[in-house]
């Protein structure tokens, strides 16, 4: 099952420092058919302006993953943390058992994520933060995991649930597979470019809902930069 959701499709609201596109029901929008997809519970595109930003704001029993496509974020929290992530990064937040955190546009230039929320498997324990970079060059071609919830994965941000969050870049022409399997949810969207999934097209902050497909075969259109959650 593969569902294209143009990104004209998406709810949302403009705040004028921010202008928030919904991939699923957050905040003000909802739509019973967009709850969630598996644990995968909130995919935000936001566009945030130079010189703003969320302040202090608490979260529990949440894996955060931001992806920074443009510019850069300023993230502090309760834990003492102070980070700045730049474009193609990302960072991690496991709300745990309780967290406050602010994130800020402290660049002269806007800055546009995703923001990404996975219900936890593991519940009860100690927040944390982290991030780190992921030079566009390394996941040339082939999709590189950014965060991830397996063992093995041991290059990548950890969460602390059954997902997988993964990136790619493929030049026009390119094509990547992704191994999915039966039961499993996934959710893709193009940061940049236009791709076809399996024989759908999809273009720039398009989403594509997929589930129970065994292998996922990404062909870029254009150049294009793709971000995906395997969730389950």
């Amino acid at each position: 099952m593969i569902e294209l959701r143009p990104f004209a499709s998406l709810g949302g609201a403009n705040h004028g420092w921010l202008d928030a596109k919904h991939h699923f029901s957050f905040a003000n929008y909802h739509d019973p058919k967009r709850e969630s997809w598996g644990n995968l519970r909130v995919w935000n595109d936001d566009t945030i302006a130079p010189q703003s930003g969320f302040p202090p704001h608490p979260h529990r029993d949440m894996e955060i993953i931001t992806y920074v496509r443009e510019g850069a974020i300023t993230h502090q929290d309760t834990l003492g943390n102070l980070g700045r992530t730049e474009a193609g990064d990302v960072q991690v937040m496991s709300a745990g058992t309780g967290i406050a955190h602010a994130e800020y546009n402290k660049e002269d230039v806007t800055t546009k994520i995703f923001q990404i929320w996975i219900e936890p498997t593991r519940t009860g324990e100690k927040p944390s933060w982290g991030a780190r970079p992921f030079p566009k060059g390394d996941r040339s071609g082939r999709f590189v995991t950014l965060a991830s919830g397996f063992a093995d994965d041991d290059d990548a941000l950890p969460i602390r649930t059954d997902a997988r969050v993964v990136g790619a870049s493929l030049k026009a022409g390119e094509t990547a597979d992704y191994a999915l399997g039966r039961g499993r949810h996934a959710y893709l969207v193009p940061a940049t470019g236009a791709i076809e999934i399996n024989g759908t097209r999809a273009e720039a902050r398009d989403g594509v809902a997929i589930r129970d497909v065994e292998t996922l075969r990404i062909t870029a259109i254009e150049d294009s930069e793709i971000v995906l959650v395997d969730a389950a």
